[in-house]
């Protein structure tokens, strides 16, 4: 498994099947399952999280980088605090979505902009220009992180999943 970002405080590293009990307190949570898009919906239990992690490691090597899913681990307890991923957006072919989700436990503590920074980070490094948040307009924690993360506000759109969502930007000049 590997890691291949690191902070101070996290870990950014490969899923592996083993972590579905740890992914289920993140994907299997109605807290945080409000908020996902269609495509990902709140896991029922821990057999169908080990379903998706095994989806998820074996599509992981086909996958063109930046693209990918990875586990947010909290250094100082090894323990898995969410996920972060780099998606292709609806329709499939041009925008890159950067999202993270986080254990409700794990909310507030700056974990979501620490571990998409460093894969914004890493991302602009492998020949992007810009990557896209979108979020529902109720879901107040997202848009706050975004704008944390120095992302653009671009508008609202119904072009991704068929819901009317908030958009936002970033281009590698407006890390800081």
């Amino acid at each position: 498994m590997d890691v291949w970002l690191r902070s101070d405080r996290l870990l950014v590293r490969d899923w592996a099947v083993t972590d579905a009990p740890a992914a289920f307190a993140v994907y299997g949570s109605e807290d945080v399952a409000q908020w996902l898009t269609p495509e990902m919906q709140q896991v029922p239990d821990d057999t169908a999280m080990r379903s998706v992690l095994e989806a998820w490691v074996e599509a992981q090597p086909n996958l063109q980088p930046p693209t990918g899913r990875w586990a947010v681990v909290r250094r100082e307890d090894d323990e898995i605090v969410g996920g972060v991923a780099l998606r292709l957006l609806p329709p499939y072919d041009e925008d890159i979505e950067i999202s993270w989700q986080l254990r409700p436990d794990a909310w507030g503590q700056g974990y979501a902009k620490e571990s998409a920074t460093m894969l914004m980070r890493w991302a602009f490094t492998q020949d992007i220009d810009e990557l896209f948040a979108v979020a529902r307009p109720d879901n107040t924690r997202a848009v706050a992180t975004a704008r944390r993360l120095g992302m653009e506000w671009v508008g609202e759109t119904d072009k991704y999943y068929g819901q009317r969502l908030q958009v936002f930007r970033i281009r590698p000049g407006d890390l800081d």
